[in-house]
């Protein structure tokens, strides 16, 4: 049960933002920038990066959603993505991605610089500063909207085919349409 009453029976942040409009806009404008708008990473691996944090923070409706958004948009679909979050050193993914969700793990386990290790790494895979920056912000954002998720206690879908449909709306339309 939410700690906070929801006027629609929507799950995770699905209810949360159809419930605030004000502070869904915003958020909506973040994700789409993040994961839709341009940047040398393919929308799916933004989506997986996404995918990872939320699973690496136990929220499972942002991980569960993300993943079907990733899986719909990665070679591999969703053996792919389970294969990152269950095990991202033996997942069949490239170099420059393992560094860079590594990358993304320690800005989710801490609020402090990347270590140079990481970012060498990183580096060393042929990931620049576009590559290391976006995959940072989405990492932080991530903790963000897992914070607003879990914090809140929301629901998750009776259905798992919820997030199937809405990965088809996510990779269609983006991020705040109901279509």
């Amino acid at each position: 049960m939410p700690h906070i009453s929801i006027g629609n029976d929507l799950p995770g942040i699905s209810g949360l933002l159809a419930d605030r409009p004000d502070s869904a806009a915003p958020l909506n404008q973040l994700v789409n920038v993040l994961l839709r708008g341009p940047s040398p990473l393919p929308r799916g691996e933004r989506e997986l990066i996404a995918a990872y944090v939320s699973e690496l923070n136990r929220t499972r409706f942002c991980s569960d959603s993300h993943g079907a958004f990733a899986a719909a948009q990665l070679d591999g679909g969703e053996e792919l993505v389970t294969a990152v979050l269950n095990d991202l050193e033996t997942a069949p993914v490239s170099e420059q991605l393992r560094a860079l969700l590594r990358v993304a793990a320690e800005v989710q386990a801490f609020a402090r610089p990347v270590s140079e290790k990481a970012v060498a790494a990183a580096r060393a895979e042929g990931a620049g500063d576009d590559e290391i920056h976006d995959t940072v912000l989405i990492a932080a954002a991530f903790c963000m909207y897992n914070r607003y998720v879990s914090c809140l206690d929301t629901e998750l879908p009776a259905d798992r085919s919820y997030y199937t449909e809405g990965a088809r709306r996510i990779v269609a339309h983006g991020y705040g349409s109901r279509r």
